[in-house]
């Protein structure tokens, strides 16, 4: 019985750790396409010239 008990346990707790690791990466990738987009780099201006590319497109 302890040996189950012991099993859940450290499986609970392994899953645990993996939902706050795949958290952190996310958050983490959120903060550098923000910090990407915020910044007065090209790439700010290639997103709006697609969004405008795409716009002209559904215009037209």
């Amino acid at each position: 019985m302890v040996e189950i008990i012991n099993y859940l346990k450290a499986r609970y707790l392994s899953e645990k750790a993996q939902g706050i690791v795949e958290y952190a990466l996310v958050l983490a990738f959120v903060a550098v396409v923000a910090t990407a987009l915020g910044s007065n780099g090209g790439l700010t201006n290639k997103v709006k010239d697609a969004f405008n590319a795409i716009q002209n497109a559904f215009a037209s």
